[in-house]
């Protein structure tokens, strides 16, 4: 739908699902976070960004989303009451109830466990073997709980934000891992021990790789992009859980997302992580910026829209 005659003032401007072109869905949890707390508003500190401060322009696809293509906002809301499993199921619900209208789904959050919820999902519209779930990471996510990692838990999980690439892995997804420089031995034994369907571009080992390596490691038509905000070098993205030196730059970022864009049939993604903190908004802006990108991208492709 062109919205050129009307006059819009937010790039989310649709009030009914069954009319979106794309559905940002946040969700708001941070439960089992590590070390520093506050995803559980990242979601909508992100939506905020996108109601107040992002461009409609966006000067990479050179085209106008917001008048071409409805963006509607569904609320998970405040899950912090939950154990993981719990807020896993929730999430896995709404997914579902989201994907009966057919929608492209962008989560906001939110610590990472809350993917797992979606992964679940799709892993019953889609066949997991089909669908390489790239994730952008400063962490692989590969424990199997976080037993060890959180010891203030009193309730180890296996929902943990730690724990969510493993659970997909096990739904069957093949992994591709960017970003990676921190991990635990028993994710990399995992990993190692798993090489046929997890490929780990490691940082700061090796020369930054090349796009097209990580475009040829991926061995599906169907992708899924998982970002946490920690995979890209937190000089740009700083306020989240637990931010490791080094990482993705940003324009390189753009450039990777774009290609995966160009290259694969995206059937879903999420920005992950982010935890505002007082007097620095560079990292909800970023996510609202990477997320509005990629939705110009996915929906130019779509739609075949000149620029």
């Amino acid at each position: 739908m062109n919205k050129k005659t009307q006059v819009i003032d937010s790039i989310i401007s649709c009030k009914n699902i069954a009319d979106a072109d794309v559905v940002l869905a946040t969700v708001g949890y941070d439960r089992t976070a590590s070390h520093r707390k506050g995803a559980a508003s990242g979601g909508q500190s992100i939506i905020k960004c996108l109601h107040e401060d992002i461009e409609f322009f966006d000067r990479y696809s050179k085209t106008e989303p917001a008048y071409n293509f409805n963006f509607f906002h569904h609320d998970v809301g405040n899950l912090n009451k939950l154990y993981p499993e719990d807020m896993v199921q929730t999430v896995y619900k709404e997914y579902k109830k989201i994907k009966t209208f057919e929608k492209f789904v962008f989560i906001l959050g939110g610590e990472h466990s809350v993917s797992i919820g979606a992964f679940k999902a799709l892993a019953e519209i889609e066949n997991p073997a089909e669908v390489t779930i790239v994730h952008i990471d400063a962490h692989p996510d590969l424990r199997d709980s976080d037993a060890n990692s959180n010891p203030d838990q009193s309730r180890p999980s296996k929902f943990a934000h730690c724990s969510g690439q493993r659970r997909a892995h096990e739904f069957g997804y093949r992994l591709v891992q960017v970003g990676i420089r921190s991990y635990s031995k028993e994710e990399y034994e995992y990993a190692q021990k798993n090489k046929r369907t997890i490929k780990t571009f490691e940082w700061g080992l090796e020369p930054t790789p090349k796009i097209r390596d990580i475009v040829r490691a991926i061995k599906t038509k169907k992708i899924y992009i998982d970002i946490d905000v920690d995979g890209i070098d937190p000089a740009y993205l700083p306020a989240t859980g637990t931010p490791v030196q080094g990482g993705l730059e940003w324009y390189y970022t753009i450039e990777l997302l774009r290609a995966l864009i160009i290259h694969f049939q995206v059937i879903g993604a999420g920005i992950l992580e982010v935890a505002p903190r007082p007097d620095d908004v560079r990292t909800e802006y970023g996510a609202a910026q990477l997320c509005y990108n990629m939705c110009a991208q996915y929906l130019q492709k779509k739609n075949h829209l000149k620029k």
